[in-house]
């Protein structure tokens, strides 16, 4: 998931550090020709006026690769500006001249970073990485000059001495409290030699993030495996089979099957190939991404990356960058973390302990004579699913049609809050596999536009994520709508097949638009505090409650359609899948956690020592006592989340949210799934408020208490129901 915040500092903050996927490394020179080049597209660069666009959805066609970098070093010399009237206003500071005043700037960069940033997750060009380099230290050093201002800070702490004598609503509260500790976490107190060596440090970063994500990328499209023996196919679905034929034209591989490290290739040939050492090149193809020492290495920036980061804490006062980020989250401290992941991880273990005991035990049967490996879990996983429950994925995924699946989403979305998605073919789209919808409240009045990409493609960096063009706000008097979209990784669909999901990409489906629908009925003032603007650990919550409708069977009735004959989903499947719910969790929470206490172990170090990044890792996994036949779901070579993104120190917020989520799953267990006080009260106190007020005040307004932790255990298997 992706989400921006979008004051100028917390702009300038965001982009410091923005990595968008990349897959080639370019340079560009600051010459003459980018001033020319400026006055040369003034006159019809899209970014420089109001949009045309029916919703002012961005005009993708017009908008051309030399618009970009002339309309954000025009933005980033707007907000400066604008940061000038600020300071030199010479009124005395108060709430409206200063705090809102920064708030209300930054319109342009806004537009142009929104549309670039979004652009380059999907649609990445060399020339896109070439300008996400080149500005990447500009907007390091505009951070650094808001943020590093001496004048400005004073202005902003003069009101946040006065906020208890000030008349200002919870919102006002909530961006005066957000804006004063965002410059205090940014530097503002320091001396000036302590700012400088911040500048630097902050510079050094944001360069090294790109980097990272240009290799990832890089090593991810760069492996390919070919197969031209049929025989090496055996055990692999037609659809899995045939999409391999498409990756082999794509990569002039004419009359043979590849398949990549990109995960809806890579996930099925280890869940059904029956070809062992095939399984056992691939894996290593997919966790060996940027450790393979070649010029895609990232083990030397992943450890650098770590030491700067420590070091920064450090010069802001920390002991390590996870007490630096962590005082921003809902869980405040690394060791009030560790205290949830500790209770988690010894179970979780165990767990898999006992799965890996049960798929060694149904491979011996099958007369195999080889210790399982971690290659092995796919295969053998699906292998006792299907015996223990009767349920082979093979059957369960004709019931899963993308079209349908994501009929499914919006009957949910209909049924709990009265929204409808009207499909739109006339509105502007960035590529031909989007589609666009027009989201109507239950009034009839529309609320905002919504846009999914689904499919893979080389361009596009993987995993899943939400993000938006543009959010919801009404600072300038008027309710602007947001435009918000969902991309996700698919195959693409080959010889006008459909593409019928795995229950865990439905499930992904359902949890993006979980994201979506936050963004979509975001009812706030200030920009930088609606949607999806909420602390890391307790962003994923909305998104994980949605998957909860997914499995009931009323839903399931109303989409899981067998796409050849039309026939619902049988209720005796249902029952297997409800009964398999808990099937796998030790290895689905074991790898999550092993990649959790990693993050945390890199953002905990004590030092600026620069580590091996291969002997930390293994060290750390080996402290925790991971099996073998486990490896954690990302490696630090490739765990673009906290070393390009924006989950450092962070990762443990999907199962700091998960508490959440399965605390709220109880409210519409209790009270049915489509209940409308329920519904309507979740709608209010956390989609619609998004970032204006402490989390865990609006979430007890809704649920009357915080969250039991204990309903996460009981979900996942790992403690008996305490009812």
């Amino acid at each position: 998931m992706n989400a921006r915040i979008l004051t100028p500092i917390a702009l300038a903050i965001a982009l410091a550090g923005c990595n968008p996927a990349t897959n080639e490394t370019a340079k560009s020179s600051e010459t003459a020709e980018v001033a020319q080049q400026t006055v040369s597209v003034e006159a019809i660069n899209p970014f420089y006026s109001e949009y045309d666009t029916p919703f002012g959805i961005p005009p993708f066609a017009k908008i051309k690769i030399e618009h970009y970098q002339p309309a954000m070093e025009k933005g980033i010399a707007e907000v400066l500006a604008e940061i000038d009237l600020v300071i030199n206003n010479p009124e005395t500071p108060t709430f409206e001249n200063t705090i809102e005043a920064m708030e209300k700037g930054g319109d342009l960069l806004d537009k142009v970073t929104n549309t670039f940033y979004g652009l380059i997750g999907s649609m990445s060009t060399p020339e896109m990485q070439a300008i996400s380099k080149e500005m990447s230290p500009k907007f390091s050093a505009m951070s650094d000059d808001i943020n590093l201002n001496e004048q400005l800070f004073k202005r902003v702490k003069t009101v946040w001495d006065q906020k208890d004598s000030l008349t200002l609503n919870t919102e006002q509260k909530t961006l005066l409290e957000k804006t004063y500790k965002g410059f205090v976490r940014s530097g503002a107190n320091l001396n000036e030699t302590d700012k400088e060596i911040l500048r630097g440090l902050n510079t050094q970063l944001s360069k090294l993030g790109i980097q990272f994500g240009e290799n990832l990328l890089n090593e991810t499209n760069g492996f390919e495996l070919v197969i031209d023996n049929e025989k090496d196919l055996a055990g692999l679905p037609e659809s899995i089979i045939a999409a391999a034929v498409a990756t082999a034209e794509e990569r002039d591989h004419e009359g043979k099957w590849v398949f990549t490290t990109h995960r809806p290739s890579f996930y099925p040939f280890l869940t059904y190939s029956t070809n062992r050492k095939l399984r056992e090149q691939l894996f290593y193809a997919y966790t060996h991404r940027g450790d393979n020492d070649n010029a895609n290495d990232n083990k030397a920036i992943s450890s650098e990356i770590a030491s700067l980061r420590y070091q920064r804490a450090q010069v802001l006062g920390y002991k390590t960058h996870a007490h630096y980020v962590l005082e921003n989250n809902m869980a405040k401290t690394p060791e009030n973390v560790y205290g949830l992941l500790n209770k988690v991880w010894e179970p979780a273990l165990a767990r898999a302990k006992e799965e890996v005991a049960d798929m060694q035990e149904f491979a011996n049967s099958q007369g195999v004579d080889f210790k399982l490996e971690a290659w092995d879990w796919w295969f053998y996983s699906e292998k006792v699913r299907k015996a223990k429950f009767d349920l082979d994925e093979s059957v369960t995924k004709p019931y899963f049609e993308l079209n349908n699946t994501m009929q499914g989403v919006f009957y949910t979305a209909n049924q709990l809050w009265g929204v409808e998605f009207k499909k739109r073919d006339d509105l502007p789209k960035y590529h031909p596999d989007v589609t666009t919808y027009e989201v109507i409240d239950k009034d009839g009045s529309s609320i905002g536009i919504y846009m999914t990409d689904f499919y893979v493609r080389s361009s596009k960096r993987g995993g899943a994520w939400m993000s938006s063009f543009r959010k919801q706000f009404k600072m300038y008097g008027k309710d602007v709508q947001p435009i918000i979209y969902n991309v996700l990784n698919y195959p693409a669909p080959v010889n006008g097949e459909p593409v019928l999901l795995t229950f865990d990409q439905a499930s992904t489906l359902f949890h993006e638009f979980g994201h979506a629908i936050q963004g979509l009925l975001s009812d706030g003032y200030y920009r930088s505090l609606t949607g999806t603007s909420l602390p890391r650990d307790y962003v994923e919550y909305p998104s994980q409650v949605m998957e909860n409708w997914m499995t009931e069977p009323q839903v399931l009735a109303n989409f899981a359609k067998h796409y050849k004959t039309g026939e619902v989903i049988p209720t005796e499947l249902v029952a297997k899948i409800q009964a398999s719910g808990k099937f796998n969790q030790g290895f689905a929470t074991t790898e999550y956690m092993a990649a959790t206490l990693l993050d945390l172990k890199w953002h905990t170090l004590e030092t600026a020592e620069l580590q091996d990044a291969d002997k930390f890792e293994a060290d750390t996994l080996s402290d925790l006592g991971l099996i073998n036949e486990i490896a954690p779901r990302y490696r630090s070579t490739y765990f673009s989340h906290i070393f390009s993104g924006g989950y450092s120190a962070g990762y443990y917020g999907y199962i700091w949210s998960n508490i959440f989520d399965a605390d709220t799953w109880e409210v519409f267990k209790e009270k049915g799934i489509f209940n409308q006080e329920a519904a309507a009260g979740y709608r209010e106190n956390v989609l619609q408020s998004g970032g204006t007020e402490d989390p865990m005040i609006m979430y007890k307004r809704f649920r009357g208490q915080e969250p039991n932790p204990v309903h996460l255990l009981e979900r996942r298997g790992l403690v008996t129901n305490s009812k």
